[in-house]
């Protein structure tokens, strides 16, 4: 049987002596290094997110990070987070917010709370910018922007308006690539932003849902409409040239087929679909490829010959973090997470 050391928060970050509502926390410096970090995007009713850790020897489980360092939570909800340097952006959409905290200790550094709405996701590029994608009013089509934020004081510079439903974002080579999957509907393009405008449009599949980079192609998962919008569009897989951007490879699920949370480790791309976890192998692609896993999965991440895959349940207790070999594809461990763990992080 596994041993686990399940530390009580007070006991690993700080003595108090008062409630809740009025923490005096002593902090122990990088208590959350070295480890991953899952956001819970919370109860959809009302309440907050929340941040788990979990140890990268496995033997640290630690709930409600944020709040538990700095006696606040973060909001609703818990969209996601993303690095720059010392700090994690923490995404907080419908709070319409950004919480900023050292990822090591979780300490507050800063907050952004204007400029952006109902923002999604964030990512660090050229330096000193980070590019958050909002949504806007979500019944609105034609609101939608990326916030161009000055990391050096955590304002927003510029907004860039880009076509509806933004979300996923990555960097390449200083520019920053935008997954339109379309918000409340759904969309086709992949925004490239040249510092502060769109310097491309990439027309994909329907619902453009993850991308990742291996060498210099973009591979951008397209979930298609679903049956329920009564105009059902099969999945795909597409591959751009980065150094053309130029769409060089699509590759078509069959219509009924609907795949999300791509994911790579090496030349192995893994994704989720009806209730499996496939690969493929990017030097012979062939879809859907091998199911390897079984599971409905709520997120995906592959790191260094393990899968992380979160368990979101019935999206309304607390989740699950599952850790598999993808040497034998057996799970190994599995964590208790905050309610609907959407989104998986390393901090190294």
């Amino acid at each position: 049987m596994k041993k686990l050391l399940f530390l009580s928060l007070s006991t690993l970050l700080f003595i108090s002596c008062s409630s809740d509502d009025d923490v005096q926390p002593e902090y122990v410096p990088a208590a959350f290094e070295k480890g991953i970090l899952i956001t819970n995007e919370g109860p959809f009713s009302g309440g907050s997110g929340s941040v788990t850790y979990v140890s990268n020897d496995y033997a640290t489980v630690a709930q409600n990070i944020y709040r538990t360092v700095n006696g606040n939570s973060l909001g609703s909800i818990v969209q996601s987070m993303g690095f720059q340097d010392d700090n994690a952006y923490i995404v907080v959409n419908n709070s319409n917010k950004i919480m900023i905290a050292n990822r090591y200790s979780f300490e507050s550094v800063d907050s952004i709370t204007t400029g952006v709405n109902n923002p999604r996701y964030f990512v660090e590029a050229a330096g000193n910018k980070g590019y958050v994608t909002n949504w806007g009013d979500p019944t609105d089509n034609a609101d939608d922007f990326v916030a161009v934020i000055d990391l050096r004081d955590n304002t927003v510079s510029h907004t860039i308006a880009v076509p509806y439903g933004p979300e996923k974002v990555i960097s390449y080579n200083n520019d920053v690539y935008v997954a339109h999957q379309g918000g409340y509907g759904h969309n086709n393009v992949i925004s490239v932003i040249s510092g502060n405008s769109v310097s491309n449009s990439i027309v994909v599949g329907d619902a453009p849902n993850s991308m990742v980079i291996q060498n210099n192609s973009l591979f951008v998962l397209c979930g298609g409409k679903p049956n329920y919008t009564g105009d059902e569009t099969a999945g795909s897989l597409v591959e751009i040239d980065l150094s053309s951007n130029q769409v060089v490879n699509t590759y078509n699920f069959a219509t009924t087929e609907h795949p999300s949370n791509l994911t790579i480790d090496g030349s192995n791309l893994y994704y989720t679909l009806n209730g499996k976890v496939y690969k493929i192998d990017t030097t012979s692609i062939s879809l859907p490829g091998n199911d390897i896993i079984d599971g409905f999965f709520y997120a995906l991440k592959a790191k260094d010959g393990f899968l992380y895959a979160t368990d979101a349940k019935d999206f309304a207790s607390k989740g699950a973090l599952k850790i598999f070999d993808l040497s034998s594809n057996q799970e190994i461990q599995d964590f208790q997470t905050g309610i609907i763990p959407g989104g998986i992080y390393f901090n190294e």
